[in-house]
């Protein structure tokens, strides 16, 4: 059985998804970040950085538990352990890592930025409508992408959608506008918050 400790963020949606939707086994905690239960002794010694998502598998590689921070490392843990949703073609690697890590590192910071400078005490105009604009730009390159390709990473579902999916469906909810106009991207979105996993998963 899997721990998961986690909230609503992109990236505890992306941890999340990924145990959905490869059938892994597991309980949720919910980590409330506003009463700062992410800064409390007992989960700094899951997570010395204080953030979620976190993973605790008790049944790690080897029979041993494992503890795993970082989304994106949890997805491809999933991914791993079950078998599931990575392309057996070693041919179609390079553009899933490529799709997984730009989907990760690209949108979910830059939504991130956005969001705190809006939520802080003095947010700064400017700065909000700069990351937005940059947040808008991957949006139209994978809107370009899907234009052309099913999935993420080309014809199959992989950890590289759900991993874009979080990222969409969260700067959807704060911020729809700069989602909007994008016809392929909200296709491939509707097909991806159709899935039963994921819509067990966005659920906190």
């Amino acid at each position: 059985m899997i721990d998961l400790y986690a909230a609503g963020t992109s990236n505890g949606m992306r941890a999340r998804i990924g145990l959905e939707e490869c059938g892994l086994a597991y309980n949720l905690h919910f980590v409330d970040i506003a009463k700062g239960e992410h800064k409390t002794a007992q989960f700094l010694a899951l997570n010395p950085n204080g953030q979620i998502p976190v993973i605790v598998d008790r049944e790690g590689p080897g029979g041993k538990p494992v503890t795993l921070s970082q989304s994106t490392a949890i997805l491809l843990y999933s991914a791993e352990k079950s078998g599931k949703f990575q392309p057996r073609d070693a041919a179609a690697r390079p553009a899933f890592l490529q799709a997984l890590m730009s989907a990760s590192t690209d949108v979910t910071p830059t939504l991130g930025a956005v969001i705190g400078v809006l939520r802080s005490k003095d947010p700064h105009g400017p700065t909000a409508e700069h990351f937005k604009g940059r947040l808008r730009s991957y949006m139209k390159v994978w809107d370009e992408a899907l234009a052309k390709q099913k999935y993420a990473a080309g014809d199959e579902v992989t950890i590289a959608d759900f991993s874009l999916y979080a990222g969409y469906a969260r700067a959807q909810g704060a911020m729809p506008e700069v989602c909007e106009g994008f016809s392929n991207l909200a296709r491939w979105a509707k097909e991806m918050g159709a899935r039963p996993a994921v819509q067990r998963a966005v659920k906190f």
